[in-house]
């Protein structure tokens, strides 16, 4: 059974940092180009990231691009995502999923991320 873990998440000031973690199992991590998407209060599903199976390709909102950075590590299932200068805007929950299922709603919690002074 695919499982996946979100954490990190939590309360942080503007222009503040925080890593998410995601734990993967059930599936061989290696074989998956895998995504961050989030969903802020009152609205829809939003892209935010993605990372090729072998970590060697990455792509970007445009509004998050030179602030978050994807990375994993698949000797220990783990997907990541740093996110630094965090806006207000970037409040919403994060959901890791494997980018073959980006068009369908997230099975898992996710990690609540507010921005706020």
């Amino acid at each position: 059974e695919v499982q996946l873990v979100e954490s990190g998440g939590g309360l942080v000031q503007p222009g503040g940092s925080l890593r998410l973690s995601c734990a993967a199992s059930g599936f061989t991590l290696s074989s998956s180009s895998m995504s961050w998407v989030r969903r802020a209060p009152g609205k829809g599903l939003e892209w935010v990231s993605s990372i090729s199976g072998d970590g060697g390709s990455t792509t970007y909102r445009g509004s998050v691009k030179g602030r978050f950075t994807i990375s994993r590590d698949n000797a220990k299932n783990t997907l990541s995502l740093q996110m630094n200068s965090l806006k207000p805007e970037d409040t919403a929950v994060y959901y890791c999923v494997k980018t073959v299922a980006l068009a369908r709603p997230p099975l898992s919690q996710g990690t609540q991320v507010t921005v706020s002074s």
